[in-house]
């Protein structure tokens, strides 16, 4: 009976909404999916670029905007709007079979085309009037939702409509809508924020009402389209030795947003692959991953001009410019060595760089990775990932990150071994793997049985104590800021900056250049967001061996007497297999005593001190409040600054801070609490694993996450009185409190005045880091 129900159910809902389609089709006229496959052109007098885009850009990209963008629904660009919106989640650490990738721009071409994969439209695609444009459009209907039930001020906003962030997506298409109005008054759009000003609501409305018009990207600079031509006749020299390098440095570059100094203008391109060559249209390439098999005779990589706006969750700035060139041709195409074959793109290839790339010099590989290597090591913290508990949780909340200085004669040898024992350097990839325990059972094997063949090459290198010393760290060459970066976690996001940054930090990574590039095809070239269950637990799990091996590289310049107990401290109520995969891996420990020398009691805090020093030429101070920030605001910023304890537990992961000084001016600063764990080795219960009374506090000039979970003002006078207040946080209830009087809180009419000129700021201050901040992890506590 109870199946007969819902059968008879879901014929009724069906049958309703058959017949509402057919209502709107008699009064707006059928459906023309390819109504959107060309914009029209627009007006003299409203330019989508100088009008409407603005207004998108300050109120709709900061929700809707990468992979975890509602519904799918992109407003980064005019074809974002007319591709529409799908029910089907990107994110979905669930899922059983890999799903349909649905990149904008690379997985189909026109509004029409996305139809076919399941989009809906957000612009009306019936007859063109101003009065089907509106009621038939869901765009304008959700406008007109919040215009119509603005959002509440109070605790009566918060009872009426979840805002969490992990609640269900509600995307309305066609007739759905009209339920959605009814059900869920407060659900208009900007979704739980102030609606958009009198003047916006006009300028979308009248803009709507005329079809959508856009006018397209205005040209390209002359001089910017000779340095695409020049870069792109780089990229594509005839010999294989240039071919398998352009390979290299698209598969490691594909995510960056590539720019040349000497536009001002600052247009961005992606480098991306091409069946035809340089001259002609670019035909992208549409594989899920960058080392998939393109299917083409030969490959061409192109500089595709960047369409949509620059967000900052995922912008990784990369300049080009003639030094650039030159570095790479002195590294790879000056130097005489052989290429006698092209590799393929077989599974195993794509699971081995070292035998990929096993014909470009190693060492010209290590340096073109450290160069940049804030972009590097951003790869996997911008990258595929654009939000993720579970992606993350492999990584403490703040931890430094060095570098192994390169050594031709170790580093070759060690690219060796990973070449001629390839099941040593294999890596979980395919993006439809069903198993889970037995490939991270055999995966540990093989780490364990690289760590033993590495650490006999470690012995022939490092034979005595002065050899385990602090010169084994890149210095940077006495002039790259990237030789010392910062790594902060935020729950399901992350950033990483250059400098050490916060005070020292419970752990820290030393990397050389098998566990960078390791880190990098795990998480970057191999990593397919639209994997499925297994591929995304594989990876995860698979990275709990490459931070282990960063770990154990910091762990081998301590006192052999310490070692023990500062890996025990890391991996607390872990059992021995985990904790002597920190120390080199069971049976593989490198038994040398330190060649650094310590005065203190506390070789952890003093070694990391003694790597501030080694690196004090090169190390990046922009984010040193104290350096960076006027005299009168040290005493209220190191009272915040110093904040310890349970108290944080109530602060959110990542909040800015905007100060207003005496003379009318402001200052923005991020404030990063840093969550303590006993330890990060477990993929679920994060929550058992959580210190507390360890929790610690960051505070920096500037903006460092793309995820503000609070926004919060105060004046300069009234420091030392926020973190008073925040020292005597001791519940949810107080919390409240705090945000009533501390916090720019959803609900506050002023708002988007507050967020208009924080963006203003990011751009002005930060000019090469800025993009539009991501709002939907704000809190509403």
């Amino acid at each position: 009976m109870r199946r007969l129900a819902l059968i008879s159910i879901t014929v009724l809902v069906t049958a309703c909404t058959t017949f509402a389609t057919a209502q709107y089709d008699n009064r707006y006229g059928a459906p023309d999916p390819t109504r959107h496959d060309q914009p029209k052109a627009p007006p003299t007098n409203l330019s989508y670029q100088q009008v409407i885009r603005p207004i998108l850009n300050q109120r709709c990209v900061v929700c809707h905007a990468c992979y975890d963008a509602p519904c799918q629904f992109k407003t980064t660009s005019w074809e974002g709007l007319a591709r529409g919106g799908s029910k089907t989640l990107v994110y979905d650490p669930a899922r059983l079979t890999a799903a349909t990738p649905s990149r904008l721009y690379i997985d189909a071409d026109k509004a029409s085309e996305w139809r076919g994969k399941g989009f809906f439209p957000m612009l009306n695609e019936q007859e063109d009037t101003p009065e089907a444009n509106r009621s038939a459009g869901l765009m304008y209907r959700m406008l007109k939702l919040k215009q119509d039930h603005a959002w509440l001020q109070g605790d009566a906003a918060h009872a009426k409509l979840d805002i969490s962030p992990t609640r269900a997506n509600m995307c309305p298409a066609g007739v759905e809508m009209d339920a959605y109005e009814q059900n869920v008054p407060l659900g208009g759009m900007p979704f739980a924020l102030p609606a958009v000003s009198d003047e916006e609501y006009r300028l979308l409305t009248r803009w709507l009402e005329m079809g959508a018009p856009y006018e397209g990207l205005a040209p390209l600079p002359a001089a910017v389209s000779t340095e695409v031509e020049n870069w792109e006749r780089f990229l594509n020299g005839d010999s294989n030795k240039e071919r398998l390098f352009a390979r290299y440095a698209y598969e490691h570059l594909f995510l960056a947003h590539l720019y040349f100094d000497s536009d001002t203008q600052r247009n961005y391109f992606k480098l991306t692959r091409s069946s035809t060559p340089p001259g002609q249209p670019i035909r992208e390439i549409a594989s899920a991953r960058p080392v998939d098999d393109p299917k083409v005779e030969r490959v061409y990589y192109r500089l595709t001009r960047e369409r949509e706006e620059i967000v900052s969750k995922t912008h990784m700035p990369y300049r080009l410019d003639a030094q650039r060139m030159a570095r790479w041709r002195a590294l790879f195409l000056t130097p005489r060595y052989d290429v006698p074959t092209l590799p393929g793109y077989s599974e195993q290839t794509a699971a081995n760089p070292f035998d990929t790339f096993s014909a470009l010099p190693v060492g010209a590989r290590y340096r073109f990775m450290l160069d940049e290597a804030e972009f590097t090591i951003m790869g996997f913290i911008k990258g595929p990932v654009c939000r993720g508990q579970l992606a993350l949780n492999v990584i403490q909340d703040q931890f430094w990150v060095t570098f192994l200085a390169p050594s031709d004669d170790y580093d070759r040898k060690v690219d060796s071994l990973l070449r001629q024992s390839s099941e040593l350097a294999a890596l979980p990839t395919g993006s439809h793997n069903s198993s889970i325990l037995l490939p991270w059972l055999r995966y540990g094997r093989l780490q364990n049985e690289y760590l033993a063949a590495r650490n006999e090459l470690l012995r022939e290198v490092i034979k005595k104590p002065s050899d385990l010393d602090l010169d084994l760290l890149w210095d940077g060459d006495g002039r790259n800021d990237n030789a010392a970066l910062t790594i902060f976690r935020h729950f399901d996001g992350a950033s990483v900056v250059k400098g050490f940054v916060g005070d020292t930090p419970k752990t820290a990574w030393v990397i050389g250049y098998p566990l960078l590039e390791r880190i990098h095809y795990l998480l970057v070239a191999n990593y397919d967001v639209y994997g499925n269950l297994g591929h995304q637990f594989n990876s995860r799990l698979y990275m709990d061996y490459l931070r282990a091996e960063g770990e154990s590289n910091f762990i081998m310049l301590l006192p052999k007497k310490d070692r023990i107990a500062v890996r025990d401290d890391w991996y607390r109520d872990d059992g021995n297999p985990v904790r002597e995969q920190v120390y080199g891996g069971p049976n593989t420990t490198l038994d040398m005593e330190s060649g650094v020398r310590y005065s203190s009691n506390d070789s952890k805090r003093e070694l990391l001190e003694q790597m501030r020093k080694r690196l004090a030429r090169v190390i990046n101070t922009d984010l040193d409040w104290k350096k960076n920030t006027p005299t009168l605001l040290h005493a209220g910023l190191g009272k915040l600054a110093t904040a310890t304890g349970t108290s944080l537990q109530w602060m959110p992961e990542s909040a800015l801070l905007v100060v207003d000084m005496p003379d009318g001016k402001t200052r923005t600063f991020s404030l990063i609490r840093n969550t303590a764990h006993a330890s990060v080795s477990h993929l679920l219960g994060e929550k058992q694993a959580l210190v507390p009374e360890e929790d610690t506090l960051t505070l920096t000039p500037g903006i460092i996450t793309s995820y503000p979970n609070a926004l919060y003002r105060a004046k300069a006078s009234e420091l030392r009185l926020m973190a008073d207040d925040l020292r005597k946080l001791h519940s949810e209830k107080d919390y409240a409190a705090f945000t009533q009087r501390w916090a720019m809180r959803r609900d506050n009419p002023q708002f988007w005045a507050f967020s208009d000129a924080l963006h203003e700021r990011f751009r002005k201050e930060q000019p090469k880091e800025a993009g539009i901040l991501d709002y939907n992890r704000l809190e509403y506590r």
